[in-house]
């Protein structure tokens, strides 16, 4: 549709004829100079199709349509369109996920098979971040050093594919979790402070960060990151005894290098919750569980599309007025042409 930005502008539209209604006519006091054959001029001019009462008319109304369409330009008309919904505004949600080489164990146990920690991660991980439309996204891998594999967006198709193509090792070996969360914290301080989150996910203890992992979370509780910790890994796993049978089998802790005071430490000091996931299962839980902590934001907002159509009528009276103009200039080029001929016509007489 279309709105009138200044309506009233149309109350100026009678403003040329009231003026010539009542304001006097204007009386030049110049010095007249006397023309020869004027009274020839004159008849002649009078002659002319061009001063017809039609075409008079015609360049009345066509002034007239040039005072309408600079009233309507002034008025400011504005096309606005349909409403366009924006993206859902929630939470600014970064996920950090161990690729270290200890994520390789296969200690997760779905059924009667065992997978790997770092496949049954990115799995359910994929399905979680499909949850989460209308949060803007990021993902941080982290092992011997962290990098920011995705910055936060709401594309959490891009993110949940750049999570299925984490490789183990990538990052190095070792594990830098103090590295991961001041990464979150450098990418998350400039989001607005009740809406920023960290989720890390590892399998072991600190051992290559520049920066202790509860320092770095003494610094995001000052600028209200919550973090939430997920420990990954089985507490036992059986491993096969003499060729493969279960003569000499014994049963270990693979998840012994897991630091889970540290863990449970950031989670506290920073307002979120340790989490320990020993299988899929477990996993999957904890996940559903942080949909119900930190909900997407179901609010959405919508703009109009707006349009200013004022150099429209401009161009219109711009268009009209160049045809008046040169409609004049022809009359006053023909007409000074046929008095001449006229005034050497008497002057042969």
């Amino acid at each position: 549709m279309i709105e009138w930005l200044w309506p009233w502008i149309g109350a100026l539209l009678p403003l040329p004829w009231l003026v010539q209604r009542w304001l006097p006519a204007a009386y030049s006091r110049e010095p007249a100079l006397r023309a020869p054959f004027f009274r020839q001029w004159q008849a002649l001019n009078q002659r002319q199709p061009g001063n017809s009462p039609a075409a008079g008319r015609v360049t009345l109304l066509a002034l007239w349509l040039i005072w309408l369409c600079l009233l309507l330009a002034a008025a400011r008309p504005t096309w606005i369109g349909e409403p366009i919904e924006l993206p859902k505004t929630g939470r600014d949600l970064m996920l950090a996920v161990d690729i270290s080489g200890s994520m390789r164990v296969e200690d997760m146990q779905l059924g009667d098979t065992l997978l790997r920690r770092i496949d049954a991660l990115k799995g359910l991980g994929a399905e979680f971040l499909q949850r989460r439309k209308g949060d803007r996204v990021g993902l941080i891998l982290f092992g011997s050093n962290a990098y920011v594999q995705s910055p936060l967006s709401f594309d959490t198709a891009t993110v949940e594919q750049f999570l299925r193509e984490a490789q183990i090792g990538f990052a190095g070996q070792e594990t830098a979790i103090g590295d991961a969360i001041g990464l979150a914290v450098k990418r998350l301080r400039e989001r607005p402070a009740d809406s920023r989150v960290l989720v890390l996910l590892t399998d072991g203890q600190d051992t290559a960060s520049s920066v202790r992992p509860v320092e770095a979370a003494r610094l995001a509780k000052n600028l209200g990151i919550r973090i939430y910790t997920v420990g990954i890994g089985a507490d036992q796993l059986s491993l096969p005894g003499l060729f493969g049978s279960s003569l000499g089998s014994r049963q270990v802790n693979p998840s012994a290098d897991l630091d889970e005071q540290t863990l449970q430490e950031i989670a506290e000091l920073t307002g979120g919750r340790y989490f320990r996931a020993r299988n899929p299962r477990e996993l999957a839980g904890i996940y559903q569980l942080l949909d119900q902590l930190e909900p997407v934001e179901q609010d959405s907002a919508s703009f109009r599309p707006r349009q200013a159509l004022g150099h429209w009528p401009l161009l219109l009276a711009l268009l009209l007025s160049f045809i008046l103009a040169l409609q004049y200039s022809r009359r006053a080029g023909g007409s000074v042409a046929r008095t001449g001929g006229d005034q050497r016509q008497e002057i042969a007489r």
